[in-house]
């Protein structure tokens, strides 16, 4: 037996103590964007009194900042290492939620949610190459999933507390919410951005170190393609629609009250939580693309929850039940995900490429879910409920095509369906960033 017993307790679960930093920023991360992202569309609209159009405005400019930042994002990662870009991330979150709350004037909230936007995208990839760096492949799937957990405890604590501050009639509380998220984000800098990472570690590569890098890597990359195009499906008919599409179904079409709705979001955090950590004990014995398929599955049962709420919504009752079940299957299939899609993406990237991959993971996320509840609010919004339901249904139908179809790409240990051996390999990179 070689190394010490401390070395083999973090071989078998990963590096603690920088893990752990790494999962409370998340958790921080989290409840910042849940403190205020459920209100800046009623602080530029009511508050500030600007209306619809500039606080779309605002929006719109927010996810145009991911693409703006994401793709030097992930070259910064791979040249300098997270922790400095995580720090920058938080530096422009912070300095854009602090102006955001100051500003009174369309200019300066633009500029200020570009800001933000960039800061909170820059922020994301960094903290996922971290758990990559601070977990192994055995402990991996079940660092995302506890990141996942978190998130959405962080998001559904930060819309409580934030909901107790904001006071439409008083700007000083959305300033104040604004300012607290600020320093939210430089909380992260001083828990997260702080943490020493594990020690570079040499890392088996197939293929030739010296190969493309930035995003000719990636368009190169064939199972990274796919894996992108299966994740831009998710996150646009899942994540996409979660709060903008399902939510105006909802209220609009089902005339589902306000409140019920807060219970079905309640029901989906609750349902995530719940089933987490048993859910990664399923996938860890069955292929992640099997679970990804899975994932598509339990969401068909989401939107034909969804026609029936829709057929039968004069029954008050029965259409409750219905919609709060679309949450709660929502939350299934996202417990399906949560171990699977993060350790896929670290699987197939190059040590030398990893925060690029990660970059590029998150801009397809990003474009998704900014594309999503355009589509959705657009179909609902005209009437056509029953297409959107449809338009959906077979988008979920793909996705478990998809799934299925990626399998031939990925190798045994990427898709978990061979147990990791430790062999004496060649090494082909040197991993060296901080």
């Amino acid at each position: 037996m070689t190394g010490t017993v401390k070395q083999q307790r973090q071989q078998r679960r990963g590096t603690g103590s920088p893990l752990r930093r790494v999962q409370i920023g998340n958790a921080l991360s989290a409840f910042g964007s849940g403190f205020t992202m459920p209100y800046m569309f009623v602080y530029v609209d009511q508050v500030r009194g600007l209306g619809s159009l500039a606080a779309g405005m605002v929006f719109t400019v927010f996810a145009l900042a991911a693409l703006a930042v994401l793709p030097f994002t992930g070259r910064g990662i791979d040249k300098y290492g997270p922790r400095p870009v995580l720090l920058v991330g938080t530096a422009l979150a912070a300095t854009g939620a602090f102006a955001f709350g100051h500003a009174s004037g369309t200019p300066a909230l633009l500029v200020s949610s570009f800001l933000f936007g960039a800061g909170v995208t820059t922020c994301q990839p960094a903290l996922a190459t971290m758990i990559v760096r601070c977990s192994t492949p055995a402990t991996r799937s079940h660092a995302f999933a506890l990141q996942f957990t978190l998130v959405n405890l962080g998001m559904g604590i930060g819309a409580l507390v934030g909901g107790q501050i904001v006071n439409v009639s008083d700007p000083a509380s959305l300033t104040r919410l604004f300012t607290i998220e600020a320093a939210t984000f430089l909380g992260l800098a001083l828990v997260t951005g702080t943490a020493r990472m594990p020690k570079a570690h040499l890392v088996a590569v197939h293929g030739k170190a010296d190969g493309p890098t930035g995003l000719r890597a990636l368009v190169a990359d064939k199972a990274m393609l796919r894996l992108c195009l299966l994740a831009g499906l998710i996150f646009f008919t899942c994540y996409g629609q979660f709060e903008s599409g399902v939510a105006a179904f909802a209220t609009d079409t089902v005339g589902t009250a306000p409140s019920t709705l807060g219970l079905a979001i309640g029901a989906n955090a609750l349902t995530i939580v719940v089933l987490q950590m048993f859910m990664v004990r399923i996938t860890a014995r069955r292929r992640r693309t099997t679970a990804m398929a899975a994932a598509g599955v339990v969401w068909l049962g989401a939107w034909a929850m969804a026609l029936v709420a829709g057929l039968i919504r004069t029954e008050t009752m029965a259409a409750t039940v219905a919609i709060v079940s679309i949450y709660a299957l929502f939350g299934v299939g996202e417990s399906l995900l949560a171990p699977t899609m993060g350790p896929i993406v670290a699987d197939l990237a190059p040590a030398r490429l990893l925060g690029t991959y990660n970059a590029g993971y998150a801009l397809v996320k990003q474009i998704a879910i900014a594309v999503g509840p355009a589509v959705g609010v657009l179909l609902v919004g005209s009437g056509t409920w029953p297409l959107y339901l449809a338009a959906m249904a077979g988008s979920t139908l793909l996705i478990v095509a998809l799934a299925l179809r990626l399998r031939p790409h990925l190798t045994p240990e990427q898709d978990n369906a061979a147990p990791a051996v430790v062999r004496a390999v060649p090494v082909r990179e040197l991993q060296t960033a901080a």
